[in-house]
């Protein structure tokens, strides 16, 4: 297993500025959305694939708005069991039928043609076609999306009324494609935090003309970039990552696979984050018990935020299989809303961006910056003088004068029936590396966000500190 950056893996440093989604939500949400949608429409119509121009032409559109390093990983590079597919270079795909009416054409959808074909001109029967034509018989005017990378083959999809009512005679089939030598090319960039200890936010972008099963995932992970990076304070580090689908990940893991296990705290797949669904959908990483496993657990069960839990499964799912394989085992898990499988559009043309609504690509932004404040937060924390309590008097955090009068002060001007009081020293004595702050929650009987003013005067006052520097993966 070669883990480590082939010589010839190129690097190219885009230039990207964090812009216009501002942390003022109320003030900025239409501005937001219409950013949001005027991206959508650059990149709807592009013709993408695992590999080729389509790939870069949408990575550099997301590299306007985020410092994006592009890696490439060439073709015929062995990467575990897999190796990297000659590129698909695509020109145009027309059908037509016995009385010259055009049936299919990429120009009208990038739908029409199987993704991956290989080249042709044929003129053929009708028999001698059927068995390179796919369409959905359940959805009669939906065109599906059908792939054929890893065997060469060539096909057109069409809905099933058309392919219903083809008539005898000769068809003429064109597909213009080649395949060249070249390379898989991954977008990343990082937000550094106050510690090494990274969270992982990864997204695919290789389907085209696919809406929410293609792009609100790589939308909201630049929502999420734009966010995170005027945050006054990380104490995670954060990597970005857009792939081309199962290979993308997979030369993302040869290249930086060590590397993640070293500093991973928690993951996160980005996918199908539009939708007419009201909650989020989170599947669960391999392990099942990672830090952000245990925090979602935590918030479906005391939090408003709306979230439904599915079970880690390697048959199904996205590039989270390839995180979560045994021999990395990441803390990957996987975030959707219209999840995958679920709705009469997944992986046909009628995936569009009324579908997928961009409103909706917000409010996945909006939960999602909210569940990573909320990491942020829960430690787990190290107590810095464990030998018995510290001093809190003369930080102004315990009453200085004892007696009656006093009991119910967490200080010497604070009366609240010692609730901080009982939350400090609750927060103090399981500070030890181990309890999380949802641990500690639950024993204060209070939502752990109510314990984040607390966190912040213990290490203003250098009492506890993060404990993810020092323990990052066990």
């Amino acid at each position: 297993m070669q883990l480590n950056k082939e010589k010839t893996v190129s690097i190219l440093q885009t230039s990207g500025e964090p812009m216009s989604l501002n942390q003022e939500r109320s003030n900025d949400d239409n501005s937001t959305v219409l950013f949001l949608s005027e991206l959508f429409d650059e990149l709807f119509p592009i013709c993408r694939s695992i590999t080729g121009a389509g790939l870069r032409q949408s990575l550099e559109l997301f590299g306007r708005h985020m410092p994006l390093c592009i890696e490439k990983v060439p073709s015929g590079t062995a990467v575990f069991d897999w190796t990297v597919p000659p590129e698909w270079v695509f020109q145009r795909a027309r059908l037509t039928g016995p009385d010259g009416t055009v049936l299919a054409d990429s120009e009208v959808s990038n739908l029409h043609v199987v993704n991956y074909s290989v080249p042709v001109d044929i003129r053929c029967t009708l028999d001698e076609l059927k068995p390179h034509l796919h369409s959905i018989p359940e959805l009669p005017h939906a065109i599906p999306y059908v792939t054929s990378y890893y065997k060469r083959d060539w096909g057109f999809c069409l809905p099933y009324e058309t392919v219903q009512h083809l008539p005898e005679g000769s068809y003429h089939a064109i597909i213009d494609s080649d395949f060249i030598d070249g390379c898989v090319d991954i977008g990343s960039c990082v937000l550094p935090g106050e510690s090494t200890a990274e969270v992982l936010l990864s997204t695919y972008l290789c389907h085209p003309s696919l809406a929410n099963n293609e792009l609100s995932g790589p939308l909201v992970l630049l929502g999420l970039y734009q966010r995170l990076a005027l945050w006054p304070r990380r104490r995670f580090t954060y990597r970005f990552v857009i792939n081309p689908e199962t290979i993308g990940s997979l030369c993302y893991l040869h290249l930086h696979g060590r590397d993640l296990q070293a500093t991973m705290v928690a993951g996160l797949v980005l996918t199908c984050l539009g939708g007419p669904s009201q909650k989020l959908s989170y599947k669960f990483s391999r392990r099942n018990n990672s830090l952000l496993d245990r925090t979602v657990r935590y918030l479906h069960q005391h939090s408003s935020i709306p979230l439904e839990l599915r079970p880690f499964e390697p048959a199904g799912g996205s590039d989270e299989r390839q995180y979560c394989s045994p021999g990395f085992n990441l803390p990957v898990g996987q975030m959707a809303r219209t999840v995958y499988g679920h709705y009469p559009g997944y992986h046909n043309s009628l995936d569009t961006k009324e579908f997928m609504d961009v409103s909706s690509i917000l409010r996945s932004v909006n939960e999602l910056e909210d569940l990573l404040q909320t990491i942020e937060l829960v430690g787990p924390f190290r107590n810095l003088y464990p030998y018995g309590e510290p001093q809190l008097g003369k930080r102004d955090l315990y009453p200085n004068l004892n007696g009656p009068s006093t009991r119910v002060n967490s200080a010497d001007e604070y009366v609240d029936n010692r609730a901080q009081l009982t939350r400090i020293m609750n927060i103090l004595s399981y500070s030890d590396g181990d309890s999380t702050l949802l641990d500690i929650a639950d024993r204060c009987h209070c939502d752990v966000m109510k314990l984040q003013p607390i966190i912040e005067k213990l290490e203003k006052n250098g009492l506890i500190v993060h404990d993810y520097p020092r323990r990052v993966v066990q």
